[in-house]
């Protein structure tokens, strides 16, 4: 029996060696040769599939691929495992007692196991992929799209990146991040174009029901973080009400109205799964100039190089304890730039599991299916390409009281390059008080909480050159703000 299960052992590593040993050559022949044929497939696909990030993604993208994986994955598990069985049972011995027999029968049944584990490991990947596509991404709903043009002729693809504050403890969902990312399609280059919060008296497309609701002159008195609530709460507000989520679809729309910018896509990711996000690839490196207040109690991220988990690159990119809403704009930007420097591929891979789980209940999107490779080409571009950023905030913006044909032309100068003009024109006269707007009550929970802050630690006030405060009527390199 011990020979027996020997050659069995070997048929797992080397199917069809049993069948040869016990004479069955043509058989043996046939089952061999089937598995170096599918070795040699593997090597070479993976082989190809490594130089080629676009196909590797084509194929994790496309639901007719995953289900034929894991198809595959399970018919060779299946015919293995027969392999494995049969492979013993030609080699046993005629006379065995029962003891044997089940000392056998587990043998054979741990071998099989061995065998069906990966394939079990690749149907599960690709089960998973399959309902992350599905999830996340729709069709292309009547969008037109070309494999060899996906960008329908155009230079730059727009994006907005929102980040919303849902949680348990609070009602509704407040777009406290928002930034556009305008990508060069050739280069890779990337603008980020920084929006307030609390920008106010936003222009909403003439005609819409948010128009009619909310009038000139004053318009949408509430900040420009309340616009996706707005329409959550009602939604005969949506500019477009059959979409998955009509209150990003409108607040994308608005966004790119006001900055007379075509926005073509959003993501929404919910900042408190963020965290797992971050985590699921490995953390994030950053470079902090000063000690980062974060948390309730009393915590600080030192100064110097740090590696940040989920939970504190949470906290780098929203805290404003010692610091204000600009400051937490520019650690925004900066950490953009890292996550996209430092998203290695195969940490994503290895930690795909966890990173779809965290992404399939966080991320919202209205990006297309067929739209997904393309992508991953253009972030293999962006990780190698220059990467700057525009905030739309004091001292070149008003946020109280903007004045939108300045902003749309900073946003035009800085994604053409046009040359800036040499004086900055004043800020427009304005009514000093917009009916129902109170600008005070952040200002003054800011205040406190920075005042409690200080007097715990004895931390200095924000540095005037911290991220986001280095701010003009130019786009700045992000390499200059975030080291």
């Amino acid at each position: 029996m011990t020979r027996a299960l020997l050659w069995t052992a070997a048929s797992t590593v080397l199917p069809g060696a049993a069948h040869l040993r016990v004479g069955r050559r043509w058989a043996g022949a046939v089952i061999l040769t089937c598995y170096l044929l599918l070795v040699a497939v593997l090597v070479s696909g993976a082989l190809v599939l490594r130089g080629d990030l676009v196909l590797s993604a084509t194929l994790a993208t496309q639901d007719h691929w995953l289900l034929l994986a894991g198809i595959t994955a399970f018919a060779v598990a299946v015919l293995w495992m027969t392999v494995v069985v049969h492979s013993y049972v030609i080699t046993r011995p005629e006379s065995r007692g029962l003891g044997r027999r089940l000392a056998a029968g587990v043998v054979v049944t741990a071998l099989c196991l061995t065998v069906a584990t990966p394939a079990a490991a690749v149907g599960y990947a690709s089960y998973t992929a399959y309902d992350l596509s599905n999830t996340l991404f729709g069709s292309a709903s009547g969008e037109p799209h070309d494999d060899a043009d996906p960008w329908n002729g155009q230079d730059r693809v727009n994006v907005l990146l929102l980040g919303g504050d849902a949680g348990q403890n609070r009602y509704g969902m407040r777009t406290d991040t928002m930034i556009v990312a305008s990508i060069d399609v050739e280069t890779g280059d990337v603008l980020l174009i920084g929006l307030p919060r609390n920008l106010e008296n936003v222009p909403f497309p003439p005609g819409s029901a948010l128009a009619e609701r909310y009038p000139a002159p004053y318009g949408f008195t509430d900040l420009l973080n309340e616009v996706y609530q707005a329409v959550a709460d009602d939604p005969t507000l949506a500019l477009n009400p059959y979409v998955t989520d009509p209150a990003a679809d409108t607040l994308k729309q608005v966004i790119g109205a006001a900055l007379a910018l075509d926005i073509d896509y959003y993501a929404l990711v919910d900042m408190q799964g963020f965290e797992d996000i971050i985590d699921a690839i490995g953390g994030i490196r950053v470079y902090l100039e000063e000690p980062l207040p974060y948390g309730q109690r009393g915590e600080y991220i030192d100064a110097g190089w740090q590696t940040l988990d989920g939970r504190e690159a949470l906290w780098y990119g929203r805290t404003r304890v010692n610091s204000d809403d600009y400051s937490r704009m520019g650690r925004q930007g900066c950490l953009i730039k890292y996550v996209a420097e430092q998203a290695d591929p195969a940490t994503i891979l290895t930690s795909f599991r966890s990173l779809a789980a965290a992404a399939k209940s966080t991320l919202r999107t209205d990006i297309p299916q067929p739209k997904l490779p393309h992508f991953v080409e253009l972030a293999e571009k962006v990780a190698e390409a220059d990467m700057d950023t525009l905030q739309l905030s004091p001292p070149q913006v008003n946020t109280a009281y903007p004045d939108w044909e300045r902003i749309r032309e900073l946003v035009r100068d800085a994604v053409h390059g046009a040359p800036e003009p040499t004086s900055s024109p004043s800020v427009p006269s304005t009514p000093s008080t917009a009916p129902g707007t109170d600008v005070s009550a952040d200002a003054s929970a800011e205040s406190s909480e920075l005042t409690e802050w200080q007097e715990y630690t004895g931390l200095p006030e924000p540095s005037p050159d911290s991220p986001g405060r280095q701010v003009g009527e130019e786009a700045t390199a992000l390499d200059d703000l975030c080291p």
